[in-house]
């Protein structure tokens, strides 16, 4: 079978970091993006876009991540990573997949998927979830602005527009608020309005939540349950990231997305190792 590279130079910033070249039905490589980083070690958010990229090639008819879950079983770096296939079921409206992910013959990543059509899924709404009030992007605190050693640190933060609620983002300033709370407004930093590959990319966006009570460092996550609900409406996603729960030297954390029109388009939950310092 002939090549299938994605990568063009029409693609936004992120559809280019993400883009897949098919070698065979069930083997592909992804230049993986050592830009998309923070401390040292390439951000699993970001990954699940190149996951789900994989298996858009695999499952036209069923385009989009319903639910992925992801385990992270080693930290990723920039190069190219091998990724390899699996179909376990395909159905009339899905298609369910597992993937493996490796670099330089160590295993990465171990996932299973459902694709879906989120265009076509019914506008059945009935949620009792409250989007999260907030201030204006201007008011809030822009991430870009930090000082210049976090940012080093972080590369992965230079590809979008984080705006943090100045009410959760005390941690900064060394009043973390104890409440395992932040909230605030994303999009991607090229002004690119959001889809559904990018979802999956802003649910790990954030800085971890132990932020807010007072542990900072690299939290690395153990393994990562996305849902995807809807396709976004264009314009800033607000997001609300928290935890209930820690314990054994890990911590859950839960995310929200919501679009411009209100709606709640995606979720997650992680379980991650407690930050070391």
């Amino acid at each position: 079978m002939s090549q299938t590279n994605l990568r063009e130079s029409s693609l936004s910033e992120f559809e280019s970091a993400i883009a897949v070249t098919r070698h065979s039905e069930s083997a592909f490589t992804a230049e993986v993006d050592g830009d998309w980083s923070v401390a040292g070690a390439v951000n699993g958010g970001y990954l699940l876009g190149i996951i789900a990229q994989t298996l858009r090639l695999n499952s036209p008819n069923a385009p989009d991540p319903l639910v992925l879950s992801t385990y992270y079983v080693g930290p990723s770096q920039g190069g190219v990573a091998d990724i390899t296939t699996r179909m376990i079921r395909e159905g009339r409206s899905s298609a369910t997949f597992a993937v493996d992910l490796a670099q330089s013959g160590a295993p990465k990543i171990t996932a299973l998927a459902t694709m879906g059509n989120l265009a076509g899924l019914p506008e059945d709404v009935a949620t009792t979830a409250i989007p999260p009030e907030l201030p204006e992007p201007d008011q809030c605190i822009n991430v870009a602005e930090a000082p210049g050693d976090f940012v080093k640190s972080a590369p992965l933060i230079k590809r979008y527009d984080i705006r943090l609620d100045p009410d959760t983002a005390g941690f900064a300033a060394g009043r973390p608020s104890g409440r395992g709370l932040l909230q605030g407004w994303i999009r991607l930093a090229d002004g690119t309005e959001p889809d559904a590959l990018s979802l999956l990319a802003f649910l790990d966006a954030f800085p971890p939540v132990m932020f807010d009570l007072g542990h900072f460092g690299w939290a690395p996550t153990m393994e990562l349950t996305a849902h995807l609900r809807a396709v976004p409406a264009p314009g800033w996603i607000k997001v609300k990231l928290y935890t209930r729960n820690i314990a054994g030297g890990m911590f859950e954390e839960d995310c929200e997305l919501w679009d411009s029109a209100g709606r709640l388009v995606a979720q997650s939950r992680q379980l991650a190792r407690q930050p070391r310092g």
